[in-house]
């Protein structure tokens, strides 16, 4: 009897550890799964976020502003104000350089709801302008929340001046005239005939 009971418990504690070791492997798996799709977000986020500043300031698409706007942002600027928003653009002319953007990703509740803040300065011939973008993924796809475009007064700094030329070589200085205590150089004598030449 005492053996039967002995066995039993044996038999329900193997059961528990059995159960816990299954229940960890399903908690190390899903935040794996949650750690993995947060990487992969930003990833996304980020991309998307450069995308949308090449896509407006650079080769002004007006048709992807348009679509990727959030319902609010589409409010914000209808139609009217996006194309007065990429006539500014416009007026600036082709970036002088490559864009490089700055930003990051964050989310709420740890790993949903992702969201991000971007930031450009775009150089062009005569200036340059500096572009803030918010973005956010609530269903389905990134989405524009928030752009600014905001073109600065001062020039641009371009490439360096080239070197002036040269001033053209000045004649060579002459030679002094010696002075009272140093004698002035002699001409070679003439030449003469040896003393008896001839006979």
């Amino acid at each position: 009897m005492k053996q039967f009971k002995l066995s039993s418990k044996r038999k329900s504690s193997g059961q528990v550890i059995v159960l816990l070791i299954i229940v960890l492997a399903l908690l190390g798996g899903a935040w794996w799964w949650m750690n993995s799709n947060k990487e992969s977000a930003a990833k996304e986020g980020t991309a998307f976020a450069r995308e949308a500043i090449q896509k407006i300031a650079v080769q002004h698409d007006i048709n992807f502003f348009n679509s990727r706007l959030s319902p609010q942002a589409r409010a914000n600027f209808p139609a009217s104000t996006q194309q007065e928003f990429m006539n500014e653009i416009l007026k600036l002319g082709a970036p002088v350089r490559p864009v490089d953007v700055q930003g990051k990703i964050e989310f709420n509740s740890q790993f949903f709801e992702p969201h991000g803040s971007f930031h450009s300065r775009i150089y062009y011939p005569a200036k340059y302008a500096d572009m803030d973008l918010t973005i956010s993924h609530p269903v389905g796809r990134w989405q524009i929340d928030e752009i600014a475009f905001i073109p600065q007064q001062q020039a641009a700094p371009g490439p360096a001046p080239a070197a002036a030329p040269p001033p053209p070589a000045a004649p060579a200085p002459q030679a002094p005239p010696a002075s009272p205590g140093e004698s002035a150089p002699q001409a070679p004598p003439a030449s003469t005939a040896a003393p008896g030449a001839g006979g």
